[in-house]
């Protein structure tokens, strides 16, 4: 072999070497290029984005931006300042409540007089509650017996055959004994006459007639009524028993 076609047979050698190296190297670089889309296509993971946050965070904590902790901060002061608001309302209607309460207690705990009843040994303790709204505690011995209270009408009581009234306008009025027991037609003081009628237990009615027919109508309900009749005080019990008193 001539020195020609060995220096042919070397450059054919190195050419081959060459175009592998390349081949080689642009596999690499392709290689390469998928990893890097790959890596920028998958998407963040949760703790990722948590690192990131958190790197953030410190990041504008000492850069002196709002961070965690500046709105930890204002997160505080805003909960204080609800609380702080809540607090005053509380203390407020607790005050409005209280005042309520103290102008009730104090308007029923003294009574406008205290009166003496028929029977001697009964006292009335009368409470004025409202506009034509009383309430009368019948009390003998520091016990309180009874208790009679007008809500839009006269209230009477049959107290062991002493009668009491209690009217609209707070005047208590007593009696002892006059009774007449119903079912029946009975003539009361005053000219008046009261017919009277069971209609269920303890329930009876009594018709209050004057000249001009019946004026008015009691009916027990469980519980005694009273009535005053311009100026003649009249009381139906519970049991059917009527009585007037001028």
């Amino acid at each position: 072999m001539n020195s020609s076609t060995t220096v042919r047979t070397a450059r054919r050698r190195t050419l081959r070497v060459a175009a592998a190296a390349l081949t080689a190297a642009a596999a690499l670089a392709l290689t390469a290029c998928s990893g890097s889309d790959a890596a920028a296509a998958k998407p963040a993971s949760h703790s990722d984005t948590a690192k990131a946050a958190v790197e953030s965070s410190r990041a504008g904590s000492s850069a002196g931006l709002p961070g965690s902790d500046a709105q930890a901060s204002a997160g505080a002061k805003a909960g204080a300042q609800v609380d702080a608001k809540a607090d005053a309302k509380a203390d407020a209607t607790g005050k409005r409540s209280g005042s309520a309460h103290a102008a009730n207690g104090r308007g029923a705990a003294s009574p406008v007089r205290t009166q003496r009843l028929a029977d001697g040994i009964s006292k009335a303790e009368i409470y004025r509650l409202g506009d034509q709204h009383y309430r009368a505690k019948i009390v003998a011995r520091g016990a309180v017996l009874a208790t009679m209270e007008t809500k839009g009408h006269d209230d009477g009581l049959d107290a062991n055959d002493m009668f009491v009234t209690l009217t609209l306008d707070g005047q208590v009025h007593s009696w002892m004994g006059g009774g007449h027991q119903g079912p029946g037609t009975f003539k009361l003081a005053g000219g008046w006459t009261a017919k009277v009628t069971k209609v269920g237990e303890l329930r009876y009615r009594a018709q209050i007639i004057g000249h001009d027919g019946v004026a008015a109508t009691l009916e027990t309900n469980q519980h005694d009524v009273g009535l005053d009749a311009n100026g003649v005080s009249i009381v139906l019990s519970s049991g059917g028993v009527i009585s007037a008193h001028e």
